[in-house]
This record gives C-alpha cells, sequence and structure tokens, in this order.
C-alpha cells in the first residue's frame, strides 16, 4: 500500500482596532482592543485552515469562505476549520499533527493555550498532543511589536489514507498515522 505525506503552511494576519476581545483558536480572549476582520477574525483558525487546504492542494481559506459574500460576516472561524477537515476527508486525507506560531505583543496567551488546543483538537478529531500552540512577539518590531495587530504561522501533516486502505504498520489508532512520541 502506497501512503503519501503532504505538508502545508498557512498565514493570516490582522489589524488591531476597537473592541474589547479578540479570538484565537475559538477562545474570547479579553483584550484592550479587537481585530479588523470580515469573520471572526481568527487568525489561528485562518492559518491552520490555509495550511491544511495547501497540505491537500484544495487552495485557501479565501477561496472556500470569500468576504465578498455577506453569509461569511462574523462567521465563527471553527466551522471554517470543520467544514475543512470535511473536505480533507473527503479527498481521503487524514491529519498527522498541526503546529501554529501566534505572533502579538498582547493580549498574553498562556493562560489560554490549553483550551485552544482542545478546540482545535475537537475540531479536526485529534488527540490534543497532536496540536500545538506557541506563541511570540514582535520585540518592539514592526506592525506586530508596535501592537497595530497580530498574526499566526501554521503548519500541517497529512495523510493519503483512502477509507478501506487501513493504518500502515506501526500506526496509532487515533488517526492512522505513524505513532510518534509526544
Amino acid at each position: 500500500m502506497s501512503v503519501a505525506l503532504r505538508i502545508g503552511q498557512g498565514y493570516d494576519v490582522h489589524a488591531f482596532t476597537a473592541g474589547s476581545y479578540v479570538t484565537l483558536g475559538g477562545e474570547r480572549i479579553p483584550h484592550v482592543r479587537g481585530v479588523q476582520a470580515h469573520s471572526d477574525g481568527d487568525v489561528l483558525l485562518h492559518a491552520l485552515c490555509d495550511a491544511l487546504l495547501g497540505a491537500a492542494g484544495l487552495g485557501d481559506i479565501g477561496i472556500h469562505f470569500p468576504d465578498s459574500e455577506a453569509r461569511w460576516r462574523g462567521a465563527d472561524s471553527r466551522g471554517f476549520l470543520r467544514h475543512v477537515r470535511e473536505l480533507l476527508q473527503q479527498k481521503g486525507y487524514r491529519i498527522v499533527n498541526v503546529d501554529a506560531t501566534i505572533l502579538a505583543e498582547a493580549p498574553r496567551l498562556g493562560a489560554h493555550r490549553a483550551a485552544m488546543r482542545a478546540n482545535i483538537a475537537a475540531d479536526l478529531c485529534l488527540e490534543t498532543a497532536r496540536v500545538n500552540i506557541k506563541a511570540t512577539t514582535g520585540e518592539g518590531l514592526g506592525f506586530i511589536g508596535h501592537g497595530e495587530g497580530l498574526a499566526c504561522q501554521a503548519i500541517a501533516l497529512i495523510e493519503y489514507a483512502p477509507e478501506g486502505t487501513g493504518p500502515r504498520e506501526g500506526a496509532g489508532p487515533e488517526t492512522g498515522s505513524e505513532a510518534v512520541p509526544v
């Protein structure tokens, strides 16, 4: 049996605007500003969607959820992520793992990391150990360092394993991917 591994990367950025919270990983996090966006502006989930779509060769988030369509105004990005997972499943792909780095001077994210990971793991039907989220600042440099907005970079590993092929030898039972110590 031939199993193909594919990797994709994603990036999203949003400027700050008036508001009292930001949404990251499906969590509403108190902040002195909000984000300017068509949907909920969740840069973490948007970057993950792009990474997964890219890995599968299915375009990007703008193709599937264009900001020119009113129906996506204020939309919950967790719905976007679940839809992307379903698209991948329909094409015979399984998600192996995802990794993301949020770039922001504020808000501080440490207290919210576990909840963000749990949300993403639930939406992607993964063990939490297969979801990693990091955060860093801009060290006072550029638009991130000046507190003008926030961004996220994400990477995803998927494998092609159509229904009926079963997991590879040594695969973990939850996703059919290589068992890797975490």
